[in-house]
């Protein structure tokens, strides 16, 4: 491992710096002051004309240095401010890198030793297909994997002509967890509909169920109970509409709640017995949110009480299947 001496620390550096400045501009204005006191004392005594000796330009280049001081005591601390968001970007990278190696390998791994012991063994019918079974477990995790880094690219890259419906939002998750029912069958969904209430915006389908995927996927993922329970409300002001959903799951500290929607965040893994995940679930959450020209906020009474995520969403006061084209 290699040494690195502590007064070469980017923060001994800055408060050497900062020392370096400030003991700088104390020492010239001391200066200035002793240099005063002695003029004033000479023409005190020989009666000579005190602008001749004191103009008024002095105190002009005394703001002038310490305008620039001060300039370069602000360079000094964005510099630094830039230089931690670079340590932890590069650290948080690292943390994605090594998990996602994980998330690969588990699962490559295993289908590597269901095949093999297939190839060496006569298995009967239901082995078989209890191994098979496991074996497309194991390819739609990889496959969640691999879509999760190329719908992180093309949110990230902003892509144009992005097609937008107006929908009843509750109608369209509804639909998603019907389709997609089957894999959530270990969990309680609850979705809370009013009966003849509707909740128009504008979205982009497929946007919009990844958003879905990774918000239930999430409270299923962090979440230590038998059964994972999450519920699905609606709600909308004059001019949001509001969908929230709720887990039973971890939960994570209050000061952590703006933090989760990072890229790469993770929550701490001593704090699970099993999660895994790279870090992106939310990230991506939070993009395409930003992409419907909403907001999605997360709240959490502490560890162990479960999550709540609010996505809001601009209502659009239009008559249902309208469709538009808007340019991101």
């Amino acid at each position: 491992m290699k040494r690195t001496f502590w007064f070469l620390h980017p923060i001994t550096i800055f408060v050497f710096s900062i020392i370096a400045l400030a003991l700088s501009l104390f020492l010239y204005i001391y200066w200035y002051v002793e240099v005063s006191s002695g003029l004033q004392r000479v023409i005190s005594k020989t009666n000579l004309d005190p602008a001749q000796f004191v103009a008024w330009q002095t105190w002009v280049v005394i703001m002038v240095l310490s305008i620039l001081v001060a300039i370069i005591l602000l360079g000094i601390i964005l510099v630094f401010v830039y230089q931690r968001k670079t340590l932890a970007l590069y650290r948080s990278q690292h943390k994605f890198i090594n998990s996602f190696t994980h998330e690969l390998k588990t699962p490559v791994t295993s289908l590597q030793l269901y095949l093999e012991t297939m190839t060496r063994v006569e298995l009967p019918r239901d082995k078989q297909k209890k191994y098979l079974a496991y074996m497309l477990d194991d390819v739609s995790r990889l496959t969640d994997n691999i879509n999760g880094i190329l719908n992180l690219a093309r949110l990230e890259a902003k892509v144009q002509g992005v097609e937008f419906a107006v929908v009843d939002l509750v109608e369209e998750v509804v639909e998603f967890y019907r389709k997609n029912e089957q894999l959530f069958r270990e969990s309680e969904i609850l979705v809370n509909k009013s009966r003849g209430q509707s909740y128009y915006c504008s979205i982009n389908h497929s946007l919009f169920q990844m958003m879905l995927m990774n918000l239930l996927s999430n409270g299923i993922r962090y979440n230590e109970n038998d059964r994972p329970k999450i519920t699905i409300s609606f709600g909308q002001t004059e001019t949001r509409v509001e969908l929230t959903i709720s887990d039973n799951g971890v939960g994570f500290e209050k000061s952590q709640a703006r933090k989760v929607f990072k890229k790469f965040f993770q929550i701490e893994e001593q704090e699970l017995t099993h999660a895994g995940g790279t870090g992106l679930g939310l990230y991506m959450v939070d993009q395409v949110a930003r992409l419907h020209k909403g907001k999605v906020t997360a709240h959490s009474n502490g560890p162990g009480k479960g999550s709540q995520f609010v996505v809001s969403l601009p209502r659009v006061a239009m008559t249902k299947n309208s469709r538009i084209n808007e340019n991101e």
